[in-house]
């Protein structure tokens, strides 16, 4: 019997789904990350009692703050923050959100975040990506815009609500942070590169050592904070290839 070698070769990019090509460079810079300009959800998911470490997202872009030499969040231009709060106390009942002329479905008084972008992606003017919901069951509930609204001044919803119980219950819509305006010149307004792979840190760490990327083929949809090329200024880092 003739029995034959078989031999396969398999390239994995394991939690990095946003890059596509690293265009041949087998190496990162290596930088200290400032991990207090970082936020939960959005850029680092929580520690556990089985899991004390935090864990820093792969893919986001990054600036370097001229002042300490650290690097943080790239911040060319500011999203739209907008918090949405039930007031009176309600017991039961639902409420719908509507935006740019869409209606979402009912949502229960006490809905998850989770649950609130659900109903928001399922308008067809929002796509995923083009907002995150954060905050606690019942809210208050943070929208922040980003994706295809990525530093534009985003028009605030509105609610309709069908609550039951409590006093005269509502919701308030308040803007946090406008969209639009420029991004303090510290330096985190010129891009500089991407997160290459998750990073670790624990509660109370304030720096972090991490691989910066500074060449390769990005999927801009597949990073997990939104980012708009065209938004990158002059004398921002220009070695990448972006396709979706």
């Amino acid at each position: 019997m003739d029995i034959q070698p078989y031999t396969s070769t398999e390239t994995l990019a394991v939690g990095r789904p946003w890059l596509m090509s690293m265009l041949g460079i087998e190496a990162n810079e290596t930088v200290t990350l400032d991990l207090t300009q970082f936020d939960e959800n959005l850029h680092w998911t929580a520690a556990s009692a089985y899991q004390p470490e935090r864990k820093l997202k792969s893919g986001i872009p990054l600036g370097k703050i001229t002042a300490s030499g650290l690097y943080a969040p790239y911040a060319a231009v500011t999203n739209e923050v907008q918090t949405l709060t039930v007031t009176g106390g309600p017991t039961g009942g639902t409420f719908t959100i509507t935006w740019s002329g869409q209606t979402t479905a009912a949502l229960a008084y006490n809905a998850t975040a989770a649950q609130v972008q659900t109903a928001l992606e399922a308008l067809s003017n929002i796509a995923p990506g083009d907002v995150v919901v954060t905050g606690s069951a019942g809210g208050p509930w943070t929208l922040t815009w980003g994706g295809t609204q990525l530093g534009e001044n985003v028009a605030a919803p509105t609610t309709t609500e069908s609550f039951t119980g409590g006093t005269t219950p509502d919701i308030t819509i308040a803007t946090t942070t406008a969209g639009g305006t420029a991004a303090p010149a510290d330096g985190t307004d010129v891009f500089a590169g991407f997160l290459f792979m998750e990073v670790s840190f624990y509660p109370g760490a304030t720096k972090a050592a991490a691989p910066l990327m500074v060449h390769g083929q990005i999927n801009p949809a597949k990073l997990p904070v939104a980012f708009d090329p065209t938004d990158v200024p002059t004398g921002s880092n220009t070695q990448f290839v972006y396709k979706v």
